[in-house]
């Protein structure tokens, strides 16, 4: 890793931790760019030119927690409704813990007039994040769709779905339910978020036996 490409991996990186721990349980939008700026001690012309708009700050952090997801699954992989389980499983901790950003992220994902595209996650970044694993720059990182797509087909092969439906079907219920069990959990103030998760997976699943 180059001096140069290693610096910017870290800014972006600290412009990362900063957001998160700024936001807390507050709203993205609220967040100001001078904020972020003052905690990472850069200048706005620095941040723009890593993140040309405040948004992609949130596009940045949900790649990285797919990331995260696919190293994760790279040293313990799981299948079918193991796989489903561990995703409904991570995003729920996160959205216990992290409120503000995964709320955000969802109000971003639902703005009609915006256009939602991957925040790409550079090599150098990726040895950072996790510098103990062994070429993880190969890992491919793949989006919560494209991981439910391949659990969908795995659980048809293993019988734990067995009504004939579309692995594309599947896909698209799970994550109707998926995010939404953010959303309904945040209205109704509902806690424990892992136990409401997996319920509303259960019952997903069940209509599906």
């Amino acid at each position: 890793m180059g001096l140069r490409k290693e610096k910017a991996a870290r800014l972006k990186l600290s412009i990362l931790d900063a957001t998160v721990k700024l936001i807390g349980k507050k709203s993205f939008k609220d967040l100001h760019i001078d904020e972020i700026c003052a905690k990472v001690k850069i200048s706005k012309v620095t941040l723009f030119k890593y993140f040309p708009q405040k948004e992609d700050i949130l596009l940045y952090y949900f790649r990285v927690w797919c990331l995260k997801r696919a190293v994760e699954l790279h040293q313990k992989p799981k299948e079918g409704m193991a796989g489903f389980t561990f995703i409904f499983d991570k995003m729920s901790e996160d959205a216990e813990i992290k409120p503000g950003i995964i709320l955000s992220l969802l109000a971003y994902l639902a703005d009609l007039n915006r256009t939602i595209r991957p925040f790409p996650v550079k090599v150098d970044e990726k040895k950072l994040l996790f510098p103990d694993v062994a070429n993880v720059q190969s890992i491919e990182i793949q989006s919560v769709d494209q991981m439910f797509e391949k659990f969908s087909l795995e659980a048809i092969f293993n019988k734990e779905i067995t009504k004939t439906s579309s692995t594309r079907d599947i896909t698209q219920v799970l994550l109707s339910v998926f995010y939404g069990s953010v959303l309904t959990a945040h209205v109704n103030q509902i806690t424990p978020l892992k136990n409401f998760f997996r319920k509303n997976l259960d019952l997903a699943i069940k209509g599906m036996q």
